[in-house]
């Protein structure tokens, strides 16, 4: 599971940035000011500035952290040495998995980052993982575990799309989210996306 922003030992840094997950989650990125931030880390509004130029920078910051783990989970995930089948498993469990330790941080992600103007230049951050999962499935491929005729990168595409799907789901309430749930839709995608998948 993704943890969550701040570590276990005390950093400021980290807190601001939990409290302002919090505090996009609970208002909206747009509606939220600096000042409500320090207020929920119960700092003076100008420390906050001690760590980060503007409320946006929070935001690229709160995206680039979380991806980055992402990152660093799906790069241990291809190199386990595992069947295809259980990569995936892996990865659903993860991605989904982390509505159910980081909720605000998933509907923050959902529904601030796509928004925001500045995600043309997160392209080359979230390419890795893309990447990870083209590798993984063309390297099952050559192994004969996939059909010959599947294009991995799409592959990844769509197998990715439908977890976002998912989680966008969650966030929005159109899809119920308990803890059996986030179970039933790992099952769910990896059944589905092997079956395709599978040679």
């Amino acid at each position: 599971m993704l943890p969550r922003l701040a570590s276990a030992t005390f950093d400021r840094r980290g807190e601001l940035l939990d409290a302002a997950v919090r505090v996009f989650a609970r208002k909206g990125f747009h509606a939220s000011r600096v000042g409500d931030i320090a207020e929920e880390a119960g700092v003076a509004h100008g420390l906050l500035y001690h760590y980060f130029r503007s409320k946006d920078e929070v935001l690229e910051t709160i995206f680039r952290e979380a991806w980055e783990r992402l990152a660093g989970e799906t790069d241990r995930i291809e190199s386990a040495g595992v069947p295809l089948r259980e990569q995936l498993r892996r990865f659903a469990r993860i991605y989904l998995g982390s509505w159910l330790v980081t909720p605000e941080l998933i509907a923050v992600l959902v529904r601030e980052i796509a928004r925001s103007p500045a995600v043309d230049s997160r392209i080359d951050e979230v390419r890795g993982v893309f990447l990870s999962l083209q590798r993984m499935v063309a390297a099952a491929q050559a192994r004969g575990e996939v059909r010959a005729d599947c294009n991995p990168q799409l592959a990844a595409w769509a197998l990715y799309g439908a977890l976002e799907e998912i989680l966008t789901g969650w966030v929005l309430g159109q899809l119920p989210g308990e803890d059996e749930d986030v179970e039933r839709a790992v099952v769910t995608v990896v059944d589905v996306a092997f079956a395709g998948l599978a040679a």
